[in-house]
């Protein structure tokens, strides 16, 4: 990649009380750098890099809604694609004349995962599994028309035990699992990080240790201050060519 990194990272809520990290967040409505952006500032300090860190809601709330699900990056970037943002949001082709790198996820309704209702349908709404994999597939063939751009993709936040149940969670369990071990391939630009691991150790449920509360499916700021430095590991072993070859969640091999 360039020695100058445009990085922009797409998100709602729980990304940015991971972007806020251990910083007060009294003092980061007041403009406080959040702990990422202090992390990454200090890398480029100590090894003379560029690596400029942007971030934005995506979608927002007007004039597309607060849905940033499988089928709303895909309805955005794969179905409307183009030079003209679709309904105030940009498209692929917009934001890689900009950054080198970009990075998405989803907000934790997406682990809402419900039993199909019928064919598989790719222009759905529908939270299934197979909707999922036909969205993620089509968003796959699209990022990869931009070779010099790097895409980072959350898998997906997990639910508290007490917001959903057993059978969602396992379909969905099963279906990042599906992306961390099916989707994603070794040598091309797209890369994971392994969020939902990271929040459920492995099992089903955010665990309520790391939440907000047991009836409250954002992160906690204690495991946000933990994850924090994490992510930025992810995002400087992908921008430095080893996003194959390192744990995707940031953690040391």
């Amino acid at each position: 990649m360039p020695e100058s990194v445009n990085i922009i990272f797409l998100h709602h809520s729980t990304g940015m009380l991971i972007l806020r990290g251990n910083t007060a967040n009294i003092l980061f409505k007041l403009g406080f750098k959040g702990e990422v952006d202090r992390i990454l500032t200090r890398y480029n300090k100590k090894k003379g890099t560029d690596y400029q860190f942007n971030h934005q809601y995506f979608p927002k709330e007007k004039e597309y809604g607060w849905k940033n699900y499988p089928y709303d990056y895909y309805n955005i970037w794969v179905k409307n694609y183009g030079n003209t943002f679709f309904k105030d949001e940009p498209t692929l082709e917009i934001l890689t004349k900009t950054y080198n790198l970009i990075i998405l996820k989803h907000c934790f309704p997406v682990s809402s995962v419900i039993e199909p209702s019928g064919i598989p349908d790719l222009d759905s709404e529908e939270k299934t599994i197979d909707n999922y994999k036909l969205q993620y597939i089509a968003l796959k063939e699209k990022m990869k028309q931009f070779p010099k751009t790097k895409f980072i993709l959350w898998t997906g936040a997990a639910l508290v035990k007490n917001e959903t149940n057993e059978k969602q969670a396992l379909r969905a369990r099963e279906f990042f699992d599906w992306v961390v071990n099916e989707w994603d391939e070794k040598n091309d630009n797209i890369f994971l990080w392994d969020f939902r691991k990271l929040e459920t150790e492995g099992g089903l449920y955010l665990l309520d240790k790391y939440a907000v509360s047991r009836t409250n499916s954002h992160p906690g700021e204690n495991f946000a201050a933990h994850v924090a430095p994490l992510f930025c590991q992810r995002i400087i072993d992908v921008i430095e060519n080893r996003g194959d070859i390192t744990d995707n969640t940031g953690l040391k091999n």
